[in-house]
């Protein structure tokens, strides 16, 4: 099963974009030309296409697409991160493995992509950025009788990564799948996964365009942690009750500012004898120290509808704003459809809003949503989706709390990918640095796409940008 997600934990730079900057940020700034924009009105309806402004006059639209991955074969379910002055990482399925590349100005330009170490056989890749500027690269690795993450550690801003640890669980013969990681302070790294004793419990479904869903399998999201730059780890700890059978995939984990751990869950109930999957919800849960878990899970939302079990993409992200609200994303298939799904909690996930839906189309394509907090009470929400006869494509939609929607859909993706080649599971998402008074909102995006000609998918990245005003008293 192929199944990835940006790590929510990769994200927290932006604490304090918006104080004035000094120093090298003040100068990558002037370098980026993230100037405050003129004021213009933005459309109160309709998308914004690929390469558009949303309003003459208005420094807002999405930038030129680049090519990232560069390399031969299959290239797909692209994860991303940024780091202050201007850093963009950026890895990937492919290369041989697991592929990486990285801008130092602000995702205009990648070097030239390298495969990252012990990372044959495997996939899920995961990020994360410590805030002294240590890279964090996860993946799910099936070597021998085990399946297990691995973390690749940069300590040179993504030059090369010098530290590989494997987290190889004792018992042989177990199941994994999708990992996370959040780097936290002082040498502190968190690693999630969905763990069970015995792969033999496993059953699958595979889509013939996408990747594969379990029909059984004895799941439980769980957690290892590290104090020491990931150099060693912590022993496996179950994230919910009921192991082996808790139900939980995709446990999305970002590290608050205080230190507590939250997490996006994608759970279902699970036959304890059979491990039978049924269609399930997600659920949020949060640690002080990451090594205890309340009981029970909070559901999100959960009248929204369920998630079905054939649902092969990654269901579920996390994130967090500048004043502490979280936002998860998700998609359900119900009687309406195939629907794209926010929801926010102002009281740090102890409740949920109501459901409010992303996606407008009525039909059943796959909508693969995810999220980025941005500043207080604003979130940047994403989606990728295959509802266009043309194939796949990437949006991007600014969300207030307060304000509801506060621009249209941008269509991001030039090209449309076609739906016959998988794409990937995810896509990447995060906010460019920026702490610039005034300054725009400047969100990056990586997808994985076939477009007309390529055989198999690329990854490519833009940059898109939207005036400050739009985000302003959020």
């Amino acid at each position: 099963m192929i199944k990835a997600r940006t790590s929510a934990g990769a994200r927290h730079w932006w604490r304090g974009r918006w104080a004035r900057p000094t120093g090298a940020l003040a100068v990558a700034c002037a370098a980026l030309g993230v100037a405050a924009p003129a004021a213009s009105a933005v459309p109160a309806h309709g998308a914004v296409r690929a390469g558009g402004s949303a309003a003459a006059g208005d420094r807002s639209g999405v930038g030129p697409v680049t090519d990232i991955s560069r390399c031969p074969g299959r290239n797909a379910e692209v994860e991303e991160a940024t780091a202050p002055p201007a850093n963009v990482y950026v890895a990937w399925i492919g290369c041989g493995g697991e592929g990486f590349a990285r801008s130092v100005d602000g995702g205009k330009t990648f070097q030239k992509p390298i495969t990252l170490p012990d990372s044959g056989g495997s996939d899920d890749p995961a990020m994360a950025v410590a805030a002294n500027g240590t890279v964090y690269v996860s993946y799910l690795r099936y070597h021998g009788s085990h399946a297990y993450p691995v973390v690749a550690t940069s300590f040179d801003h993504g030059r090369t990564f010098s530290q590989v640890s494997s987290l190889i669980p004792a018992r042989k013969g177990n199941w994994g799948d999708r990992d996370f990681i959040a780097a936290g302070r002082n040498g502190t790294v968190y690693v999630t996964w969905d763990y069970g004793p015995s792969a033999a419990d496993v059953k699958i479904i595979c889509s013939p365009v996408g990747s594969c869903a379990y029909q059984a399998v004895d799941a439980t999201a769980v957690i290892q942690k590290s104090t020491d730059y990931g150099k060693t780890w912590g022993p496996i700890t179950p994230m919910q009750p009921g192991f082996p059978a808790g139900g939980g995939y995709d446990a999305s984990v970002q590290v608050q500012r205080n230190g507590r751990l939250d997490a996006l869950i994608w759970g279902h109930h699970l036959n304890p004898v059979t491990f039978a999957v049924h269609p399930g919800h997600e659920y949020f849960t949060s640690s002080g120290n990451g090594t205890t878990w309340p009981r029970p899970l909070v559901a999100v939302a959960p009248q929204a509808g369920s998630i079905a079990i054939p649902t092969w993409w990654i269901d579920g992200d996390l994130g967090t704003d500048a004043a502490g609200h979280l936002y998860a994303t998700w998609d359900t298939q119900t009687r309406r459809g195939d629907i794209g799904w926010l929801a926010y909690s102002t009281n740090h996930g102890m409740s949920w809003s109501a459901p409010v839906r992303v996606t407008r189309d009525h039909d059943n394509a796959m909508h693969n949503v995810e999220v980025v907090g941005a500043g207080p009470g604003v979130a940047d929400v994403a989606w990728q989706s295959d509802n266009s006869p043309l194939g796949y494509a990437t949006f991007l939609r600014p969300f207030s709390i307060t304000k509801g929607w506060l621009a249209p859909a941008i269509q991001v993706s030039p090209q449309y990918g076609n739906k016959r080649i998988w794409p990937g599971d995810t896509f990447g998402l995060s906010i460019l640095p920026a702490g610039c008074e005034n300054a725009p909102e400047r969100i990056s995006l990586t997808w994985g796409s076939a477009i007309k000609g390529h055989k198999n998918s690329e990854i490519y990245g833009a940059v898109v940008t939207l005036p400050h005003r739009l985000y302003a008293g959020g």
